[in-house]
Parts: structure tokens; C-alpha cells; sequence
């Protein structure tokens, strides 16, 4: 089992940054790809960035490549989300989810993760 608890959510003004932390426990820290799922009111969960558990490879959903970054510290057993430029379209829960050792065809996919944190609300104002 592995358990993810999410952090660093709340409120923030168009074009502000903030980082989201998540802390795994329960596993192999590095045998773990990582990924951060979002889902705003009355719509389907969306990837938003994965990051294998090589770290070698990272994927971004197109909405927000370029502006978020997704990374791991695998000696303290966090992943985070640094995003910038944010837009009220970034207004979502954002969840930490794990897998174990897949490719970085298989972090974009939620069906392929076998952990989920309960996620930590973005609120972006215009």
C-alpha cells in the first residue's frame, strides 16, 4: 500500500504561482512513477504532468506545458508541482497519484494508477 497526502493548495490571482507537495509513504519511493490528475467542477478528470519513476521522463498535458513543472525528491519521498502563469482555468482539485514502474506512455493515464491522494483545491480569481 501507499498512501499520498496533497498540500499547498488554495487561493491565488491570475498570473501568481504556487507549489503543490506531495509526501508518499508505505513504498519504495523510487520504484513509483508519479503523476497529478485535476478536476474542476462539473468536469472529467484531466492529466496534468507525470513523471516516471526513473525521473528521467516527465509529460505535461498541453494546457498547461510550459507553464507547470513537475519534479521528485526521491531522499524525502515528495513529489511536487510547481505551477506559474496560472489562470482561472487552473481552478481544480488537484490529486497525487502512483503507480508502480510504468513508462512514461503509461503516467498520462488515470486507469493506470493504483494510488490516489484526496486531492488539495486551486482556486484561481481573475
Amino acid at each position: 500500500q501507499v498512501q499520498l497526502v496533497e498540500s499547498g493548495g488554495g487561493s491565488v490571482q491570475a498570473g501568481g504561482s504556487l507549489r503543490l507537495s506531495c509526501a508518499a509513504s508505505g513504498r519504495t519511493f523510487s520504484d513509483l512513477s508519479l503523476t497529478w490528475f485535476r478536476q474542476a467542477p462539473g468536469k472529467e478528470r484531466q492529466f496534468v504532468a507525470g513523471i516516471t519513476w526513473t525521473g528521467i521522463s516527465t509529460r505535461y498535458g498541453e494546457s498547461v506545458e510550459g507553464r507547470f513543472t513537475i519534479s521528485r525528491d526521491n531522499a524525502k519521498n515528495m513529489l511536487y508541482l510547481q505551477m506559474d502563469n496560472l489562470k482561472p482555468s487552473d481552478t481544480a482539485v488537484y490529486y497525487c497519484a502512483a503507480t508502480y514502474k510504468t513508462t512514461s506512455q503509461g503516467i498520462i493515464a488515470a486507469e493506470n494508477m493504483d494510488y490516489w491522494g484526496k486531492g488539495t483545491l486551486i482556486t484561481v480569481s481573475s
